[in-house]
């Protein structure tokens, strides 16, 4: 794998002010790191309740945070499951929604630049939390410590609020009873709207969410999910569509002056 020429040591350095970019790195990216691995760690509690709730056993809900550890992916799985899918059918939308993971993973190589003895390991880490954290910033120092604490902080908690949550699932007995079938897409809204910054993000969402909803009463539980995925194909087809047409009209209009 090619190696990326290292980023510049600093912004700072450029600016000629670089001790305020070493207190960044050491400090403001540590805490920026540790703010979301706990704030997203926390909710693995939701995804142990959903989990035991949904019908898998305390070790297969620990098993999945432990192996999987991709948070919509696990919800999506378990959330299919709980409604009576097909297992091959909820594995299948679980799949799909993980697969994003591997385009942050051809970044963050070329960026982190781990040892080959250590890539493996940290592919296990390469999920949306560590790359919004990783990506922003500066040198690639505060890169690595970013992806490294994220990664370690939000892998431990997760972990452990999975271990509680299923375990709380089993002394509060029938889920449904306490709403709590509502925290798998909670949690999955929660995670996912800080990442629709602009209207074509925002529009294919929503298309996603209208397909799902109606295709939900008459196809089996999973499927919808796996058809709502043709939301961005169809929003990125009108969109060029509209441009194509705009450019047209602007074209033809110095034509009709003449």
């Amino acid at each position: 794998m090619a190696e990326q020429t290292a980023p510049t040591e600093s912004v700072g350095v450029i600016a000629g002010n670089p001790p305020a970019v070493e207190e960044k790195t050491d400090a403001a990216v540590v805490r920026d790191a540790l703010g979301v691995g706990v704030a997203v760690g926390l909710s693995g509690f939701a995804f142990g309740v959903t989990s035991a709730g949904s019908g898998l056993t305390l070790l297969q809900t620990c098993v999945l945070s432990l192996l999987v550890f991709t948070g919509a992916s696990q919800f999506a799985l378990v959330g299919a499951l709980a409604a009576g899918g097909n297992p091959y059918t909820a594995a299948a939308g679980a799949f799909f929604l993980g697969v994003r993971n591997a385009f942050y993973g051809l970044r963050l190589s070329q960026l982190l630049a781990l040892p080959r003895a250590v890539r493996p390991f940290a592919a296990h880490w390469v999920i949306d939390e560590t790359t919004a954290v990783t990506l922003p910033q500066p040198t690639r120092r505060a890169a690595r410590i970013g992806f490294t604490v994220t990664g370690l902080t939000l892998y431990v908690l997760w972990n452990l609020t999975t271990l509680v949550g299923a375990l709380g699932a089993e002394a509060l007995g029938d889920t449904d009873t306490w709403g709590l079938d509502a925290a798998s897409p909670a949690v999955f809204l929660a995670l996912l709207a800080p990442m629709l910054k602009s209207t074509t993000e925002r529009v294919t969402a929503g298309v996603a969410v209208l397909l799902a909803l109606g295709l939900l009463p008459v196809l089996p539980a999973g499927v919808p999910v796996l058809l709502s995925a043709l939301a961005a194909p169809v929003v990125l087809f009108l969109r060029g569509r509209g441009k194509t047409a705009q450019t047209e009209t602007a074209t033809e209009e110095p034509e009709e002056r003449r």
